[in-house]
């Protein structure tokens, strides 16, 4: 019996989530996202309270390979999927998370291990990685809303070679304008 109740919880709890009166500040939004990603943005609303937004852009990341800095400009897309609430009249809290998949380019870095005397990675060609999302959003009376959001996250770089580099990003704070309809 106890192995049954904690579904049965868990399923009406969702269900009263998701059954909640408010509506959605808007159905959809496209607009533009600056700070550590440059991209056009496309917001839209499922349902009451879920939201799923698309970035395509690019970002500039610097990042340490063994020791030694790399400078990566990368073009993305990235998905975020989110819970948002609503606090006071046109004030919006936003929770969730995403992931991202692109391409990079950089300079030629030179470093040295312990296998190699000397290696140099040219050209990263693939990125990926996942993140999660927070923030707030503010709807005005007119067709404009505006998102400050925080999105640490997990990345994994890698060449031709599948030579590889993987970092954790705490820094990655955006501003978001968009028009809504």
């Amino acid at each position: 019996m106890k192995k049954t109740k904690f579904p049965l919880i868990l399923a009406l709890l969702v269900s009263m989530a998701l059954s909640t009166q408010a509506q959605a500040p808007y159905k959809h939004s496209i607009g533009a996202t600056v700070g550590f990603m440059q991209a056009a943005s496309y917001k839209t609303f499922p349902t009451n309270h879920f939201a799923i937004q698309l970035d395509l852009g690019t970002r500039y990341n610097y990042s340490i390979i063994a020791g030694y800095g790399s400078i990566l400009w990368s073009m993305e897309v990235t998905p975020s999927f989110m819970y948002e609430g609503h606090f006071v009249k046109g004030l919006y809290g936003l929770v969730g998370g995403g992931l991202s998949l692109g391409f990079g380019w950089n300079p030629p870095v030179t470093y040295y291990t312990s296998y190699s005397p000397e290696m140099q990675i040219r050209n990263i060609t693939g990125k990926g990685g996942a993140h999660g999302i927070i923030g707030l959003e503010y709807k005005f009376d007119i067709p404009l809303t505006l998102q400050l959001d925080f999105r640490p996250g997990y990345r994994f770089q890698f060449n031709n070679e599948f030579i590889g580099n993987h970092t954790f990003e705490w820094g990655l704070v955006n501003l978001g304008v968009r028009y809504t309809f």
